[in-house]
C-alpha cells in the first residue's frame, strides 16, 4: 500500500492525490461531504486513531474516528451518533468542543471535515466496524496516515510545542 500524503493545493483544501484529480471536474462542481470527525484526547496527551475497515476507500489507514452527518444533523449530533456506531461510547457533549473545519479532496469525495475534541466519553471502547483501534502520541507510529488526518496531527503538534513538522508523523 502506498503512502499519500497530503498537499495543501488551496487555502482550506488538502488534495489526497494531485494525480487522480480529473480536471474538467473543477472542486466547485463536485458535492462536498460533509463528515464529523472526533479527536478523542486523554489526560496523558494520547489520542484515538482507528484503521478504515476492508471494502471503504483507504481500507488500512489510520484515521481519527467518525463519519457522515446525516441530513438535519449538527456536527454534535453527528459524532455522537458515529462514536456510538462505530465504537460503542456516548459522548459527553459538554466535553466535546468543535476545533477545526477542513476540506480535503480525496479522488472518490470532496469531503468537509468537522474536527471536535473530546475530552470525556461513556463506555467501553469496542472495534464494531472490524476495525483497528491505537492509542497514539505524537509522532504516530501507526502507517500508512490517511491524508486528511496529517493537518490534524500538525494542529495537535503546534498545539503541544512541536516545531517541526515531522514530529506529528512518521510517513
Amino acid at each position: 500500500m502506498s503512502q499519500t500524503k497530503a498537499i495543501v493545493a488551496d487555502p482550506g483544501i488538502a488534495r489526497a492525490d494531485l494525480q487522480s484529480q480529473d480536471p474538467s471536474n473543477p472542486i466547485q462542481q463536485r458535492n462536498v461531504v460533509k463528515v464529523a470527525v472526533g479527536v478523542l484526547l486523554r489526560e496523558d496527551a494520547s489520542f484515538l486513531l482507528t484503521s478504515r475497515p476492508s471494502g471503504k476507500p483507504y481500507a488500512g489507514y489510520w484515521e481519527f474516528p467518525g463519519g457522515k452527518f446525516e441530513q438535519g444533523e449538527t456536527g454534535q449530533q453527528a459524532l455522537a451518533r458515529e462514536l456510538l456506531e462505530e465504537l460503542g461510547i456516548r459522548i459527553d457533549l459538554e466535553c466535546t468542543q468543535q476545533w477545526h473545519i477542513q476540506r480535503v479532496d480525496y479522488p472518490h469525495a470532496l469531503v468537509e471535515l468537522h474536527f471536535f475534541k473530546v475530552t470525556k466519553f461513556n463506555g467501553t471502547l469496542q472495534p464494531l466496524e472490524s476495525q483497528e483501534l491505537a492509542w497514539s502520541q505524537l509522532p504516530v507510529s501507526v502507517t500508512p496516515v490517511l491524508p486528511g488526518t496529517v493537518p490534524v496531527l500538525e494542529w495537535l503538534a503546534l498545539e503541544r510545542g512541536f516545531t517541526h513538522k515531522t514530529h506529528s508523523v512518521s510517513l
